[in-house]
């Protein structure tokens, strides 16, 4: 009886609302970032470039995703999964051998000839152009649904409301944490993930010392194309897929990178949490929130019905904002030291 009469007397309407709407969609978001972000941190830790191309790698992943559900729609009915979760790790393959193929065709050659860190960045440039060329050449412009059936959606009855939550955000979360769990064991027990380290600490040191410097570039790269195929097609699968999905990823995922610090892929995790939930909490109607003391305000008062810190329409511009605050404040990032 006592936890009913809590229950009735809290603001459960907007305690839900704001768990819907804050909590969940921050999560949501801040782990397809993340994902993103790791992948091009470890790129900008070994190589020491920042790849422009990564959140169209992550589109061109969806995309492979998409094509190899439409190719086997019927796979994931046996498993009880969506087909496009069920073809992710083929998907998360191939886009990792296209990677290594753009690095062997464009960026190898270039490293051969020692060039400055903005050289690499502007050919990154060129290859998102190209990738987004393609992209938009055999698949067009229109947005595109990655289920072949109906999302499944799970309700949690709390006072008479529902917590909401899909079933492609639910799994967008046990990857994000497998992912990450996963990452953290390689780089810290695998011998690969040792040279990785040592690699991003001092390359000419690692060189010297016998690592084979080719093979980390070779596993970075393949990380980096897995992460970002896995991000992109878990987002496609929560909204849909689009072939401008990149434009509204890249600036986000670089603004995750140096809050979380350059290079670090701890830091990048926490990053992408960070700006997911900025820019959901800055987009967010507080005014909800005040309903409940609306019985406890004068009749002549009245309160506010749309307290936001930004316009939907202009969410892209709070990674600007996070980007000049950290440079200005913390400009190494939340996390500092070695790279790895």
């Amino acid at each position: 009886m006592e936890e009913v009469g809590l229950l009735s007397a809290l603001p459960i309407n907007e305690l839900v609302f704001f768990i819907n709407k804050v909590v969940i969609s921050g999560l949501i978001i801040g782990s397809v970032y993340a994902l993103g972000a790791v992948g091009m941190t470890l790129v900008w830790g070994i190589l020491r470039f920042a790849n422009f191309a990564h959140g169209d790698l992550m589109t061109l992943g969806a995309f492979v995703a998409f094509v190899l559900t439409m190719a086997m729609p019927w796979l994931g009915a046996p498993v009880g999964l969506p087909t496009a979760f069920v073809v992710l790790p083929i998907a998360m393959a191939v886009t990792a051998f296209i990677t290594i193929l753009l690095d062997k065709g464009f960026y190898a050659p270039l490293r051969k000839t020692n060039p400055k860190p903005i050289t690499l960045v502007i050919a990154s440039f060129g290859v998102a152009l190209m990738l987004q060329g393609l992209i938009r050449l055999f698949f067009g412009t229109a947005p595109r649904q990655m289920y072949v059936t109906a999302k499944d959606i799970y309700r949690i009855p709390v006072g008479g409301r529902d917590i909401v939550i899909t079933e492609p955000q639910v799994l967008l979360i046990v990857f994000t944490v497998l992912a990450i769990v996963a990452l953290h064991l390689f780089l810290t027990r695998s011998r690969t993930g040792k040279a990785m380290r040592a690699m991003s600490d001092n390359a000419d040191l690692a060189r010297i010392s016998g690592i084979g410097t080719a093979h980390v570039v070779r596993t970075t790269w393949i990380i980096a194309g897995s992460l970002a195929a896995a991000g992109g097609t878990l987002l496609s699968m929560d909204v849909s897929l689009k072939p401008d999905l990149s434009f509204n990823l890249l600036f986000p995922i670089v603004a995750a990178i140096i809050v979380g610090g350059i290079g670090q892929p701890y830091g990048a995790i926490v990053g992408g949490l960070i700006v997911g939930y900025t820019e959901t909490i800055a987009v967010f109607n507080w005014a909800i929130l005040l309903r409940p003391l609306k019985p406890l305000v004068a009749d002549w008062m009245e309160l506010p019905t749309n307290i936001t810190f930004v316009p939907t329409e202009y969410k892209i511009v709070v990674p600007f904002v996070i980007l000049v605050v950290v440079l200005i404040w913390r400009p190494h990032g939340i996390f500092k030291g070695k790279v790895l």
